[in-house]
């Protein structure tokens, strides 16, 4: 194993996701659910989806038992074996969501929830779900979000004891397990639902397109296309990690697939440690907020909304453009202020050469978009994007899929839904207290009375718990959380829906490189060989414009696309130079060192370009802009002194 690999796996386990390496009959088994589990989602798109509440106890039934077999209990467990608490777990999971699929499925489609009464067994069944649920969210995730749950399950059993607003009406044990484990409002409401269809189908579409070499093919392009430009492998990480994280949807995955390759060029051309590790860690970030797949919690939104996927991704195209326009703007000021050059063009692969050999790898992804577009379904979008990677793999013997290499992809596509699979189950449960006890409507009521119906107040208290939220958490889990919760708050002080649930999914995303847990700069702190903290701050820095962007579309709707046509272009303008702006003054560059009273120009110009600045102020900030670059451009091009070249070996020092 490679240096390079070790430390991809050291920082992988950080993240909890330390699944076993079984041998023998264990393997097998696993093999053979989770091959399984991707046929009968397969199949699903020839025959048609089930009933929502048994496709959703199926989709779980697979995956929950599964989850016991593939992560240990504990970091010092067997990583080789199975155990017997394992082995009971995975029985006593696979049992109770047989009960309620299967043995008495009929019995409980056509009960009514809340007046026929649960027998002794249903209530024991119920628990035992629960338990096992909690149990596999503590494996695969931490302890953080089964702490939260436990906490909503606290509230809603005895939360009538409270004081003041946040006391509820009061209910029983049993009914509060009716609600969270017989009905659609719970364990199986929108969450696992998203997570049953079309995201599974979509974790098992970035597999075979990862598989068929796609990945290859992203960093080969982007390499091509940024190297030789000023801080080229900064710039070709921040596309690469693009591209691969709209696929993935992972912000630590990406940063251990990609990282292994970007930082340790962005250390050959002279880039810090702790830099090129925020850079990578930054962009892969990023990719979750990227159309035109974004992240699983985007397909929530749509359907928490009811807006049509493609629309949801048009909307958020800008935002995302956006943010990574900041991220290559800082990469950009950052090479030009330590003199820094791209890499050597032998060194980097033609990027005609990998069009001509690989460019038909892109044309799944373009399925998709043109399947959306067309008004069908993610659900079909993916199913067909699916079968696409299948065709073009073909088109080339380099890239063609065996039929090994596709029954591995399927069964490896369902082990990585686990994750997305037991976390919406579980967050599940904390949005089916939260509609049982009215909590999103108290939460909403508190914070608009702290804040005294103040957006400006509002927004602050709702990021802040997107982020406290989404500290160790899957962004999907966090991002439920919040819209259960806070969304509601915004959307009574007359947020737009969709600007509403955009801004909780932003801050949800960040926290991955917000300290102190910022679980994806540790991960690229690791391969960078950086300290942790200093690392996660840089990466906070570099993605600054995330925390500004979600503002900016809550006061102007026309980032996303919603407006006169003029209104967005003129708003999509001002926010660009504003973003631009922020970058500058955060490095202290723009085409050369700046002077404190550019800095502070330039940091108001950017302030009161993403503001409501009205007409004038908006008129003036642009004209300052220009001629602060104007002015510093011609003395780049008419220096009075000669700068000395930096030595990229003595700035590392």
């Amino acid at each position: 194993m490679s240096t390079q690999e070790k430390v991809q796996g050291e920082v992988l386990e950080s993240d909890f996701l330390q699944k076993r390496e079984l041998l023998g009959y264990g393997s097998k088994i696993v093999f053979l659910i989770a091959l399984a589990a991707s046929i009968f989602h397969v199949l699903l798109i020839f025959t048609g989806v089930l009933e929502s509440f048994k496709m959703r106890a199926i989709h779980l039934g697979f995956l929950l038992p599964l989850t016991f077999l593939l992560y240990p209990a504990r970091k010092k467990s067997s990583r080789k074996r199975i155990s017997i608490v394992d082995f009971a777990f995975f029985a006593s999971s696979l049992i109770s969501v047989l009960y309620l699929s299967v043995i008495e499925y009929d019995r409980f489609i056509s009960r009514i929830a809340y007046i026929d009464q649960l027998s002794t067994l249903d209530i024991i069944v119920g628990v035992v779900l629960i338990a096992s649920i909690l149990e596999a969210t503590r494996r695969v995730v931490g302890t953080a979000l089964v702490i939260i749950t436990c906490i909503a399950l606290l509230y809603g059993l005895f939360g009538e004891n409270l004081p003041g607003i946040l006391a509820h009406a009061g209910f029983s044990f049993s009914r509060t397990i009716d609600h969270l484990v017989f009905t659609s409002q719970g364990i199986f409401g929108i969450p696992l639902g998203a997570s049953a269809t079309f995201i599974f189908l979509f974790v098992l579409f970035g597999e075979f397109l990862l598989r068929s070499g796609a990945g290859k093919f992203f960093i080969d392009l982007a390499f091509s296309l940024t190297g030789t430009s000023k801080g080229g492998p900064a710039k070709m990480a921040v596309l690469s990690s693009a591209l691969m994280g709209t696929v993935s949807g992972s912000a630590v995955g990406n940063v251990a697939s990609t990282g292994v390759y970007t930082i340790p060029l962005m250390r050959k051309v002279g880039y810090t440690r702790p830099f090129a590790g925020a850079v990578e860690a930054a962009a892969s970030t990023g990719g979750q907020i990227m159309p035109p797949i974004m992240g699983a919690a985007a397909f929530i939104i749509a359907e928490f909304i009811g807006m049509p996927y493609i629309n949801l991704a048009l909307a958020a195209l800008i935002p995302a453009i956006l943010f990574y326009l900041g991220v290559l703007s800082m990469v950009h000021f950052q090479a030009g202020k330590m003199n820094l050059k791209g890499l050597p063009k032998e060194d980097l692969p033609d990027w005609k050469e990998v069009l001509f050999k690989r460019g038909h790898l892109a044309i799944p992804l373009a399925v998709i978009v043109v399947v959306l577009v067309y008004g069908y379904t993610p659900y079909v979008a993916a199913g067909l994007g699916l079968f696409s990677v299948l065709v073009v793999s073909f088109l080339s013997a380099s890239t063609r899929m065996s039929v090994k290499d596709i029954v591995k992809a399927m069964s490896n596509g369902a082990q990585a839904s686990i994750v997305i699979a037991v976390t919406c189950a579980c967050a599940g449960i904390i949005v089916g207290i939260a509609s049982q006890t009215g909590l999103g409507a108290r939460f909403a009521s508190i914070v608009i009375s702290f804040s005294q119906d103040n957006l400006y107040i509002a927004l602050p208290l709702v990021m802040i718990a997107a982020i406290i939220l989404g500290m160790g958490i899957p962004t999907t889990a966090a991002y439920i959380m919040v819209a259960a919760i806070a969304v509601p708050a915004l959307v009574q002080l007359d947020v737009l829906p969709l600007a509403a649930h955009l801004f909780a999914l932003y801050f949800a995303v960040v926290s991955n490189i917000t300290p102190p847990v910022a679980i994806a700069a540790y991960t690229a702190a690791g391969i960078a060989g950086a300290r942790p903290m200093l690392t996660g701050v840089l990466a906070a820095k570099l993605g600054s414009a995330a925390f500004i962007v979600p503002y900016i579309f809550v006061f102007h709707n026309e980032l996303l696309l919603v407006g006169e046509p003029v209104a967005i272009i003129v708003n999509i303008f001002t926010a660009t130079l504003g973003i631009i702006a922020l970058a500058s003054v955060l490095i202290g560059y723009l085409f050369r060192d700046l002077k404190l009273w550019e800095k502070a120009a330039l940091l108001i110009i950017a302030t009161l370009l993403v503001i409501d600045s009205g007409y004038i102020l908006t008129t003036l900030s642009c004209l300052t802009f220009g001629f602060i670059a104007f002015q510093q451009k011609k003395e780049q091009n008419y220096p009075d002194d000669k700068n000395e070249e930096i030595d990229p070996i003595e700035n590392i020092k």
